[in-house]
């Protein structure tokens, strides 16, 4: 017994460990700008394509998950590095870095060599969803950046669109995440869109799907496994830009997108969940920022660990 309670203590101390050096003042007299900075960029990039703010959450989403929060996501392959951006849950499908690209250089011109890119990502995430109509909170700063990255770590730590429930609590637990802060993340589905490949075995081989649901993405989605891969279609049918409560909703009427969406709401542990934030929006909104300040202590570089990167797509 005392072997299978040790992992959860570990991460409970490492993570208490990481999160001590950050702080929601951590830029005041480095950096007092850095929101000014980024949120000029964010609006300009969200007026011109709404998808690209949920991009944006989801890429937060996936370099936390992947050696803890430290930019490893936004480096770039060379002659002799590889780069997680080729993994399975990311090649052709997290986008959003140039957007990135444009806050590091206006951040860098306020503040030269001061704020991370981690930390962008962190600010962003939170600036974006503010944006889309959801919930805000105060960002905890103080991230340093990776000299490296994981690919191997990325193709194995990201739950893909076809997990259960089994696993997707399993994956949120191993990075000290509860299945509350699960279901709470997931709510960011009320966000942006998923290519074909990733829905396909659902709208043509599950049951505990809406007929006229499943008909309709159908049309844009062909049974076969080599057509029209990466078309697109929302995750939320009913308001994909607005930041809201209705992809639970969604959920209640089997109109859930993925299947890591609909196994929420299947006659499991976490159908109290989503009823409850189909009832009370106020309380997902509230669990999303805690949930979401949580992720973002996940395994931190801080103090003299890492780097300041000049360039967010390369080590300095």
């Amino acid at each position: 017994m005392a072997s299978s309670i040790l992992p959860a203590v570990f991460i409970l101390v490492f993570l208490s460990g990481a999160t001590a050096q950050l702080s929601k003042n951590f830029y005041s007299k480095s950096c007092p700008g850095v929101f000014d900075a980024v949120k000029p960029v964010l609006q300009s990039a969200i007026s011109k394509e709404k998808r690209i703010g949920a991009s944006l959450i989801r890429l937060f989403f996936h370099d936390c998950f992947v050696q803890g929060c430290d930019g490893s996501i936004l480096l770039d392959d060379t002659g002799n590095f590889i780069g997680e951006k080729t993994a399975r849950p990311n090649n052709n499908s997290v986008r959003g870095f140039s957007v990135i690209d444009r806050i590091k250089s206006r951040v860098e011109k306020v503040c030269p060599g001061v704020v991370s890119c981690a930390d962008i990502l962190a600010i962003a995430a939170r600036d974006s969803t503010v944006i889309l109509g959801g919930p805000s909170w105060r960002v905890k700063l103080g991230r340093r950046d990776s000299r490296t990255a994981n690919i191997t770590a990325a193709n194995s730590d990201l739950p893909p669109g076809s997990a259960n429930l089994t696993t997707l609590v399993r994956s949120f637990r191993s990075k000290g995440l509860s299945t509350k802060d699960m279901v709470a993340l997931s709510g960011s589905h009320t966000l942006g869109q998923a290519r074909c490949v990733t829905f396909r075995a659902r709208i043509y081989n599950q049951t505990n799907i809406d007929p006229s649901f499943a008909r309709t993405r159908q049309s844009r989605c062909p049974r076969a496994s080599n057509s029209g891969n990466n078309n697109l279609a929302p995750l939320d049918v009913q308001t994909p830009n607005v930041f809201d409560n209705n992809y639970f909703k969604n959920l209640i009427d089997q109109k859930g997108l993925l299947n890591s969406d609909q196994v929420l709401f299947n006659g499991g542990s976490t159908d109290s969940l989503v009823r409850k934030y189909v009832r009370n929006p106020k309380a997902f909104d509230s669990d999303f920022a805690k949930a979401m300040i949580k992720m973002g202590d996940i395994a931190l570089l801080t103090g003299s660990q890492g780097e300041i990167r000049k360039n967010c797509r390369r080590v300095n």
